[in-house]
């Protein structure tokens, strides 16, 4: 192999992808021991690489395998020479199972091949099946061998990428293949006989992919920020940029090189920065970084492949923006050495004393050239003045050239009107070395206040009075006035509610003095904790008007102006005494001392709440109601009590608790008839309903009972006619088609017995009348029984049916034939005189047995001889 690195192959080395192989310093490619080899060709891969410079490259080296027989022409030991073995193998055949015979007939089996691995390059256009190589035993010639492969590719995912000629043993690939996806393959040759019996140890094969340059160099990022300090020395770093190649590093195909493509601006060179071809660094190769002429630099980076050659190599861009940081190289400076300005106090200023930020002149500039928000160009003003120096303070600038703003605390045009200060400005980093100048910067400021209306205020601002509850409508309770701060200003103040939750207050509009409208209740929902609060605006007609709130609290101190109310309002005892007692309280609106303790008391009247009730006092604030008599009668009573609290005058009210009397168990709890009792139902009450639940229950077992036996004689007895086609006791409503005979033409004859038969018998075949006898021979019937018996009721019915079902002489005069009104005056001649034609002696009394349906039919008949 010849390979040239352009520079003298100096220190190159040579290696293959097997080590049955090796390569000289000239190149030469030799077998490193004796070995045979199964097929006729054979892929290797040669490298080559620099020791120095870690360069790699490769080439794939193809050999075809002569043909040759046995040294000195002998035949291999132990078996015959066969003929078709003279003759070379295929190029892709491998022979990975080898057998050899000991001279004592013999066999004796020895380690199996290592098969070199079978290269297969990416991309390959194909045509698929495309085949790798054949794989075969030596035993192929003495019993028929089945061959297949086991594993990733060929029987697990992913499917069907490899599959084999299980007769013939040669291997293809089915699909073009990708090295990014999967490098290499191991697979499992298997040799079975046609039995399934395995006849050779399974064989690793190792498929690789070569690679091919398919894939571009990618950026991890598309944009890179990095800074530099202004002024930075040549070789100073900047940032690294990243491109990954998918293809193999290990081969030109996917080694990057680096290049800067163009530079935005290029100023003051258009060569600013440079960048390292292999690890991607970007330094500075120039002097001259000026962060205020230039402030940042669009830098294009390429990435290629195949070591940077732009001929074969793919490439791509990424946008690398470096910004220039500022180091503090100018000092600040103001614009004028004297400053005049004028400011105000301010309308938020509540009252005198108070600190409030008031923008006082916006006309101290500082000309500073360095970067906005860092150390170098924020300005640190420090004020020298004859005033206090608590009163000013200065914020940072927050932009080249922006106005410094200065802040004043509590200053009042009524105290002072002007102010005179040194302010002296300087960076709060310190100049960068090399700097000759002066690293501050100071002017004067002349500073007027400009008078503005204030609002005014009240003096004491949460007032608190205190006062009785109660007191009447117009009283004069207090005077809440405000005072104006502007001294030098002629302005009226006047006064108004603000917030009066329950309306109880007016406020002179003047004098700003305070009288109630309404009484005032301590145990109102407005009170809080004993405090009403009422909220006042002071305003003054300054232009612009201004105004002040001040806030009123009234504590209301508590009269005795409510009763107690007795706790609680309902209860419940047994009518027996010493079984419970009720505990009964009271509840106050007020609050101590015009509360408990509490006297229980019974009215007198009516006589009767002593006679049956006591009280017992247990303590201030609690008592018990007990029956004073052995026994009471169950229901609800009223009972009075008197509560009388301990104000100064104490105050009593008469309640009525409602008690409910009932008789009780043994653990003293109401039983069920003992509620209903104390509901107001007596004794009697009681019983009467019990009784009257009781045959309501029995009535309707009755009926119930009744029911079922009569569902039951129902199933026992078939009836002749079903309850539903019964028509008797049914009116039938009928439509009305006029006057019948009078008004249509009927032949009447047609309902007599015709003595001749000359018109239906020369009547035209094919249509007759439903209503007429048919002509000709009647066939013979089983005669009907007469008498059937009750049992055999269901067998009659059913005779009867089959006979009418086959008789055509049955229908229609065995037919219910429905007619509407047909008039009077019928030429037809009555039918009363016609008479059954059974016979006066037949016995009826089995009718008796059919049921309460026949009981008509049977008194009917089997009464008729006694009537």
């Amino acid at each position: 192999v010849k390979f040239n690195n352009c520079a003298g192959n100096k220190g190159v080395r040579y290696e293959t992808n097997s080590p049955d192989f090796k390569v000289r310093a000239d190149g030469t490619l030799y077998a490193a021991h004796h070995l045979q080899v199964p097929s006729k060709q054979l892929i290797l891969v040669v490298s080559a690489w620099d020791p120095q410079t870690l360069g790699r490259w490769e080439a794939m080296v193809r050999f075809l395998v002569a043909e040759k027989s046995q040294h000195n022409g002998h035949k291999p030991k132990g078996r015959k020479a066969l003929p078709g073995e003279l003759v070379q193998q295929q190029s892709d055949t491998l022979l990975p199972w080898r057998q050899h015979q000991s001279a004592n007939g013999l066999r004796r089996q020895k380690r199996d091949w290592v098969i070199p691995p079978i290269n297969v390059p990416e991309n390959s256009r194909g045509p698929f099946p495309q085949q790798l190589v054949r794989i075969r035993s030596d035993k192929d010639k003495e019993i028929h061998i089945r061959y297949s492969i086991t594993g990733v590719g060929a029987d697990q995912p992913p499917m069907e990428v490899f599959n084999i000629d299980p007769v013939s043993g040669r291997m293809y690939v089915t699909r073009p293949m990708d090295r990014e996806e999967r490098a290499s393959y191991h697979l499992r040759a298997h040799a079975v006989d046609m039995n399934g019996n395995k006849v050779e140890n399974p064989i690793d094969l190792y498929i690789y992919v070569i690679d091919m340059n398919d894939n571009r160099p990618e950026f991890i990022n598309q944009v890179y920020n990095g800074s530099v300090d202004e002024g930075s020395k040549p070789g100073t770093y900047v940032m690294t940029v990243t491109a990954n190649d998918a293809d193999d590093g290990t081969t030109a195909n996917g080694m990057v090189r680096y290049r800067i493509v163009t530079q935005t601006p290029q100023s003051p060179s258009q060569n600013m920065f440079t960048i390292n071809s292999e690890t991607g660094d970007i330094v500075t190769v120039a002097a001259g970084l000026d962060r205020e002429k230039v402030q940042q630099y669009i830098v294009i980076v390429q990435a290629t492949d195949m070591e940077g050659n732009l001929n074969y190599g793919l490439s791509n861009t990424a946008t690398a923006i470096i910004t220039v940081t500022d180091v503090n190289d100018n000092p600040p400076e103001f614009t004028t050495s004297t400053v005049r300005a004028a400011g105000w106090c301010s309308a938020e200023q509540p009252q005198k004393g108070a600190r409030t930020s008031v923008v006082i002149t916006r006309d101290l500039t500082g000309s500073l050239l360095g970067q906005a928000g860092s150390r170098s160009w924020g300005g640190m003003g420090l004020p020298t003045t004859t005033c206090t120096h608590s009163l000013f303070s200065f914020s940072q600038p927050k932009g080249p050239r922006e106005k410094i703003q200065h802040f004043a605390a509590a200053v009042d045009y009524e105290m002072n009107r002007a102010f005179m200060l040194t302010v002296m400005v300087s960076n709060q980093a310190p100049l960068a070395s090399g700097i000759q100048m002066s690293f501050q910067s100071t002017a004067g400021v002349t500073i007027s206040v400009t008078d503005v209306n204030e609002a005014p205020y009240f003096p004491t601002n949460h007032k608190l009075i205190r006062l009785e509850e109660g007191v009447p409508t117009g009283t004069v309770l207090t005077t809440f006035s405000a005072v104006d701060p502007d001294r030098f200003m002629q302005q009226a103040v006047r006064y108004s509610k603000l917030s009066d939750p329950a309306n109880w207050l007016n406020i002179n509009a003047t004098n700003g003095q305070i009288t109630t409208a309404a009484v005032l209740d301590r145990e109102s929902d407005y009170i809080k904790n004993n405090v009403y609060e009422a909220t006042f605006l002071a305003a003054d007609n300054g232009i612009p008007p201004a105004s002040g709130t001040g806030t009123l609290q009234i504590y209301l101190i508590d009269i005795n102006d409510n009763a107690p109310e007795l706790l609680p309002k309902e209860a419940q005892i047994c009518e027996k005494p010493n079984l419970n007692v009720i505990n009964i309280t009271a509840a106050d609106a007020d609050i101590d001392p015009n509360v408990g303790p509490f006297v229980f008391e019974l009215p007198s009247v009516p006589s009767a709440v002593r006679k049956n009730w006591t009280i017992t006092r247990l303590n201030g604030d609690y008592a018990q109601l007990s029956l004073r008599i052995m026994y009471l009668e169950a229901g609800v009573y009223d009972v009075p009590i008197i509560v009388t609290d301990s104000g100064n005058p104490p105050l009593y009210n008469t309640s009525v608790i409602k008690v409910k009397v009932c008789p009780c168990d043994e653990n003293g709890d109401c039983t069920t008839i003992g509620a209903v009792a104390a509901a107001g139902l007596g004794t009697g009450a009681i019983i009467a309903i019990l009784i009257c639940i009781i045959i309501l229950l029995t009535m309707v077992l009755l009926f119930v009972v009744w029911m079922k036996r009569r569902e039951k004689e129902r199933h026992t007895k078939q009836l002749l006619i079903d309850p539903e086609d019964d028509v008797r006791d049914n009116i039938l409503k009928y439509d009305e088609e006029g006057g019948g005979e009078e008004d249509q033409d009927y032949d009447l004859s047609q309902l007599q017995q015709p003595e001749t038969m000359d018109h239906v018998l020369n009547k035209t075949p094919g249509v007759r009348r439903v209503d007429e006898r048919p002509i000709g021979a009647e066939p013979q019937y089983p005669i009907r029984p007469v008498i059937p018996h009750p049992g055999d009721i269901g067998d009659f019915i059913n005779e009867g049916l089959r006979a009418a079902d086959n008789d055509p002489t049955a229908p229609p005069y065995d037919s219910l034939l429905v007619f509407d009104y047909e008039g009077s005056g019928s030429t037809a001649g009555s039918v009363s005189s016609l008479n059954s034609s059974s016979s006066g002696d037949q016995d009826y009394d089995y009718l008796n047995d059919w049921g309460p349906r026949f009981k008509k039919l049977a008194d009917m008949y089997g009464g008729g001889e006694e009537d």
